[in-house]
């Protein structure tokens, strides 16, 4: 008798998935990569590609192109599909037609008899991950948004490299919607277990204006990378491949991820980017920070641009 293998299904090839889908061979993360996009030919090209690399991959993967139909075995289905951000666009200004989109994947993946997590990737992401949990049915634990794993990267990273420490060694959090609204959270961030508040008390050098400007540079990162090269792709596919480890792994993993809240920091009935734990069986629970009276009051506006901006989601539903 066969042993059970970890299998991960990537809807939609273009620079997000194939990005994802690269990192996957590279790390040896999931026994089995299905690739399903509605241009055939590009996936079938990509995973030609990827298994023409698989004589350098640390572990062994089986790659195809495929259908729907091969979502009934996978573990994690991981959309990527949907219309792009375009140079002046908003995340929120594709709810319309990537909602539309979305339905029509999501029934073909639940017809396929698919019983394991979605992970949602595309703009707007906690919209979307809202219209996924109602299309296909799943419990909210079972679908995930990559809220705001990739901002907390951003911050992470910009963070360390004006301090001039490791980014791993930096603990801070974005919170909120991924995009315009969304918000640090100063009152938690820390480098080693020393407050960022500490940092720039006793290093004269830095000063809040410079980190309020670090959190700009966060916030608008995407604009900025779209306006020079078109799209981004590396930074979310890391960030996908994170998410992914964590659950096939069982890691028990704290993660902001966009996950629904059901009372959690005063809030009901919305997806969002929040520090979550991750493992095998999706969102185990919701990790509620104490927030400070101001990112309370940003967090709440947060929360309800994402609800007048999903009010049609709901209504259609």
């Amino acid at each position: 008798m066969l042993s059970r293998v970890n299998r991960v299904a990537v809807i939609g090839t273009g620079f997000v998935g194939s990005s994802y889908a690269f990192a996957l061979l590279n790390q040896g993360i999931t026994e089995e990569l299905v690739l399903i996009d509605i241009n055939k030919d590009k996936a079938e090209g990509d995973a030609m590609d990827l298994n023409h690399g698989l004589p350098f991959a640390p572990t062994s993967t089986k790659i195809w192109h495929g259908s729907y139909a091969d979502c009934d075995e996978a573990d994690i289905v991981v959309i990527t599909a949907g219309a792009n951000q375009k140079p002046g666009e908003t995340r929120l200004d594709l709810v319309e037609k990537n909602t539309r989109i979305f339905k029509g994947i999501v029934g073909e993946i639940m017809a396929s008899g698919f019983d394991g997590i979605i992970v949602v990737a595309t703009n707007p992401v906690d919209i979307l991950t809202y219209a996924v949990w109602k299309f296909s049915g799943l419990p909210k634990e079972r679908v995930i948004g990559s809220g705001t794993i990739l901002d907390t990267a951003r911050f992470r990273f910009l963070l360390g490299d004006y301090f001039d420490v490791d980014s791993r060694n930096v603990h801070a959090y974005i919170i909120g919607e991924h995009g315009d609204t969304e918000l640090p959270v100063w009152s938690h961030a820390d480098i080693a277990g020393t407050s960022i508040s500490e940092w720039t008390k006793y290093k004269h050098k830095y000063d809040q204006a410079d980190l309020d400007a670090i959190f700009l540079n966060v916030r608008d990162a995407a604009y900025q990378i779209i306006e020079k090269k078109g799209a981004t792709f590396y930074g979310i596919a890391m960030s996908l491949l994170r998410l992914t480890k964590a659950i096939l792994h069982n890691e028990n993993a704290v993660l902001t991820v966009s996950a629904y809240l059901d009372g959690e920091y005063g809030q009901k009935d919305i997806f969002i980017g929040v520090p979550a734990v991750v493992n095998r069986d999706g969102v185990r629970e919701v990790i509620e920070m104490d927030l400070n009276d101001e990112e309370k009051q940003k967090f709440e506006h947060s929360v309800k641009v994402l609800k007048e901006t999903m009010a049609p989601v709901v209504a259609n539903d």
